[in-house]
Parts: structure tokens; C-alpha cells; sequence
């Protein structure tokens, strides 16, 4: 039985080869990029970029992602007409994610609802187990 790769080849991109240069990709070329509403501070979705979604994004002002299960670059709202206008792009501190502010046009997720993350909440505000804050150091 031949192994089966889930890995993304990587692909030219016109991406700034000193922003490439910066970035801390996955093993599968890839890095996590969270939609989040740049007025509000809503977060939205997490999609997936390569190089080439990043430079897509960084130059056409609407996001690019990297469909890991279609294998190919889809722009929101191309075919769902629920545009994400870019209005700024940031790494966070180690550069293995982007950080899209956006006005979010209609529904970011693909579920219809305003955002991916309002259905199953673990925890609400004030309910945590020992009131004491969290620590990872």
C-alpha cells in the first residue's frame, strides 16, 4: 500500500524574499492565518496560507488561502460573495502565524454564520475551574 501525503509542495511565489525569509512555516509549507474584524476585534476563522496566499493577499487587499483538502487557492468571498477586504497583515512574535484584519462582508463561515467560532464554547467568561489564572511557563 503506497503512503498517502498530505504535504504542499512548495510553489513559486512573488512573495518579498525578506518577508519569506522571516517565516516559520509547518512541514506542509504552511501557516495558520486568523480573519479577524478589524473593527471590533471579532475573530472570525482560521484559514491556511502558503507564500504565494500570503503575497496574494499582501497584494490584491482581499484574502487568499490555501485549501489543504482541494489542494488549490480559493479567494473569500469568490464564490459565496462574503468578501474579506484586507486592512492589515501582522506576524506574531516567532513569524509561524499571520494575523489578517479584515472587513468581513456577509458570513465568514462556511456554515453561514457570522463567525467559526460561536458554536461549541468550552468555557464562558467567569466559569473557569479555579478562578486562578492560567500559566505555561
Amino acid at each position: 500500500m503506497a503512503c498517502m501525503t498530505t504535504s504542499t509542495p512548495r510553489r513559486p511565489s512573488g512573495l518579498d524574499p525578506e518577508i519569506a525569509a522571516r517565516l516559520k512555516r509547518s512541514a506542509d509549507g504552511l501557516l495558520p492565518a486568523i480573519a479577524q474584524q478589524y473593527d471590533t476585534g471579532e475573530v472570525l476563522m482560521l484559514g491556511w496560507m502558503d507564500d504565494e496566499a500570503l503575497h496574494r493577499t499582501l497584494t490584491t487587499g482581499r484574502c487568499t488561502y490555501w485549501s489543504r483538502s482541494r489542494r488549490e487557492y480559493w479567494v473569500k468571498g469568490d464564490t459565496s460573495g462574503h468578501f474579506q477586504w484586507v486592512k492589515s497583515v501582522a506576524l506574531d512574535c516567532d513569524a509561524d502565524t499571520v494575523l489578517v484584519k479584515v472587513d468581513q462582508v456577509g458570513a465568514a463561515c462556511h456554515t453561514g454564520a457570522r463567525t467559526c467560532f460561536d458554536e461549541d464554547v468550552l468555557l464562558k467568561d467567569g466559569d473557569a475551574g479555579s478562578g486562578a489564572p492560567a500559566s505555561d511557563q
